[in-house]
């Protein structure tokens, strides 16, 4: 079986698409060493680092803009599917061509710009979204990462649900409550971080909700003082648009400003270590259509907060302090209640850890790979 990849996400591995790809490539590997795997990369990746043994690379030319990420789903990777002759072309994010020369699959990763409508402004964003929309219809199957994305895939795509496969998510062996705890000393160093904070890591667009934590943190501040810092992480957007609205104004005219700390971009390999240092663990979101973050932060002995709705209650279980979307008092009691109460601290920290353990990367290959052999026999 030789399988082709749709590899436009490659060069961006801190990415949610970028990190799946790659992952999944190098699981797959793992799982079915026999298994022919072709990665067909856009214009704009011009070498393939970090690429498993064994998987074969396309380079192609053209534009590399938003037309040209078009051409490259609609024209290029069909006709590069074609040339090495696979037999599945698989699209690990949601850009499938309306039409391909083998069976096609496509991961469709969440459903937002339907869900939210905020995210499809625009003549072209609406263009693309249909466009999408129609080529999803059009596949084989679908893979996607949660059952609430799988729920808004048959509500949205009217896709039926025996089309469509949950593969879930894991955090990398690096998000350990030890391993690799050696440089948490540095890290803590080299983005000056106070002795004690509650960490939260942006994207920082509406649906991320930093209004909720900001609101939030004034009460845990009332009650805490300025001992327990909130530390920001993430690289942050040109404020004051419809799609980022101005947090460090909100944070001013919260009058918190000196209490937030925003660290920036983090250096991926430096993560594990940011959510070891962190007390607690703050994801606002309102969708996501996984959530990795609280996961890792799971994953590595800290323990999270964050809203009960979206995939985040079938993702963390009983592993995190789940609260009422949208309540910034709900939020701050929980994040008071995590750093106060040690017995509740230290019982949210094991069922985060043991509720981690049940996810793996193999796993999600081995899913993967059943849907593969399960398109072929059709």
């Amino acid at each position: 079986m030789h399988v082709a990849v749709n590899g436009w996400f490659w060069d961006q591995p801190h990415t949610g698409s970028g990190q799946y790809l790659r992952r999944l490539l190098h699981n797959l590997v793992r799982v079915a060493p026999e298994l022919q795997l072709t990665l067909v990369l856009p214009p704009h990746v011009t070498e393939a680092d970090d690429l498993p043994q064994n998987v074969s690379v396309v380079s192609t030319s053209g534009r590399s803009d938003k037309i040209g990420k078009v051409l490259f789903e609609q024209r290029t990777y069909p006709r590069m599917v074609a040339q090495v002759q696979a037999d599945i072309a698989h699209v690990p994010y949601w850009g499938a061509p309306l039409s391909s020369p083998a069976k096609l699959i496509t991961s469709v990763l969440d459903v937002i710009p339907l869900a939210i409508p905020d995210y499809s402004r625009g003549l072209g964003g609406r263009l693309y979204t249909a466009l999408v929309s129609t080529t999803a219809r059009g596949s084989a199957h679908i893979l996607t990462l949660s059952e609430a994305s799988k729920l808004d895939i048959t509500d949205y795509l009217h896709i039926p649900p025996d089309d469509i496969t949950v593969t879930y998510l894991a955090a990398d062996q690096a998000y350990h409550p030890r391993m690799g705890a050696d440089r948490d000393a540095a890290v803590r160093d080299k983005y000056n971080l106070p002795e004690n904070f509650v960490l939260a890591i942006g994207g920082f667009d509406l649906r991320k909700q930093f209004n909720q934590l900001l609101l939030a943190y004034t009460y845990v501040l009332q009650a805490e003082g300025p001992e327990y810092p909130l530390v920001i992480a993430g690289k942050e957007p040109r404020w004051g648009t419809p799609m980022f609205p101005d947090m460090r104004q909100y944070a001013r005219d919260l009058d918190i400003a000196d209490d937030v700390h925003w660290i920036g971009y983090v250096d991926e390999a430096d993560k594990p270590s940011l959510y070891r240092l962190a007390k607690v663990f703050v994801m606002p979101s309102r969708y996501e259509g996984f959530g990795l973050p609280v996961l890792e932060a799971m994953s590595s002995g800290t323990p999270v907060v964050a809203n009960e709705l979206s995939s985040f209650p079938e993702i963390v279980g009983d592993g995190a302090f789940l609260v009422e979307p949208g309540n910034a008092r709900a939020m701050a009691g929980a994040i008071l209640a995590l750093l106060n109460q040690e017995p509740l601290r230290q019982t949210q920290i094991n069922a985060g850890l043991a509720r981690a353990t049940s996810f793996s990367w193999r796993k999600t290959a081995q899913q993967t790979l059943a849907v593969y052999e399960q398109v072929m026999r059709m």
